[in-house]
């Protein structure tokens, strides 16, 4: 698969996770937040928890699932975005938070694994 079929694949699976969410009552609040040490595929808002979610595609759960693919490493890069995330937007500072990974599989009819509460950061060894 190319690079460009990849991130297409990607973006997709992303779109689906979304979805996926909103059907389940989570709220938006941003998508894709970018910083110097990481990116934060969505984030939103599960009632009174604003939720950080990875989402991590593969065409095929041949060698790996997806959900697998988000190490001690991923997890230490995704607490630190968020931590700026929360500094940067500090009306959601006393927000309970959780960090869910949603694994997507498939490039035709795509199955989704939803992991709330993945990990913690304490799980991590920061």
């Amino acid at each position: 698969m190319g690079r460009t079929a990849s991130r297409a694949l990607g973006q997709r699976a992303e779109q689906v996770a979304f979805e996926h969410l909103l059907g389940h009552g989570l709220t938006p609040v941003t998508r894709n937040f970018r910083s110097r040490g990481g990116e934060i595929d969505l984030i939103m808002m599960d009632e009174q928890c604003l939720v950080f979610v990875e989402v991590r595609c593969r065409s095929s759960n041949r060698f790996a699932k997806a959900s697998h693919t988000v190490d001690t490493h991923k997890q230490r890069k995704l607490i630190r975005t968020a931590a700026l995330f929360v500094a940067r937007n500090r009306r959601f500072g006393t927000s309970t938070m959780r960090f869910d990974v949603i694994a997507v599989a498939g490039d035709g009819d795509m199955t989704i694994e939803w992991i709330p509460d993945a990990f913690r950061p304490g799980d991590s060894s920061l």
